[in-house]
């Protein structure tokens, strides 16, 4: 598939910089590429300025990304996986086994599609691509709090 230079730049964001290039389980090695920036942020305000920048950055890119690869939600553009495993840490203190928690609450959301997302998932461009990891994330991080408090008390 031959891209042309100027598709090339938003194709790199969307793969983030060929990372969903990956031969097996792109979406869950984005996922893993995320976890450094929960582990190092630690002002709550950097990190939710991150957060808002790169899912937003998500939503600029895919339709573009996605016509330049030629498929709806091309398994190769993983920054939505990225953006909804940064989504699942907002506002959650650093605790590892939250850490671990929130990284596989979010693959399982991710994976069942829940309502809204598996509506999300059937939309053009990028509200299909970065949608249902959005809400993915947003139902990760508010099951993820809850056990902060109930389970972990932290």
């Amino acid at each position: 598939m031959k891209i042309n230079a100027e598709d090339k730049l938003y194709v790199n964001i969307a793969t983030i910089c060929g990372a969903g290039r990956v031969p097996f389980a792109s979406g869950t090695f984005a996922c893993i590429l995320a976890l450094p920036f929960y582990l190092l942020i630690h002002s709550a305000l950097l990190f939710a300025i991150f957060t808002v920048l790169v899912t937003a950055l998500g939503f600029a890119v895919c339709t573009r990304a996605e016509k330049a690869l030629g498929k709806k939600d091309h398994k190769f553009m993983v920054i939505d996986d990225f953006s909804g495993m940064l989504v699942t840490f907002l506002f959650v203190p650093f605790d590892w086994r939250l850490l671990w928690a929130g990284f596989f609450l979010f693959r399982m959301f991710d994976m069942l599609k829940i309502f809204p997302a598996n509506w999300m998932e059937k939309q053009y461009g990028s509200l299909g691509v970065v949608g249902d990891d959005l809400v993915a994330g947003i139902y990760a991080n508010i099951i993820l709090r809850i056990a902060a408090h109930l389970i972990f008390k932290v």
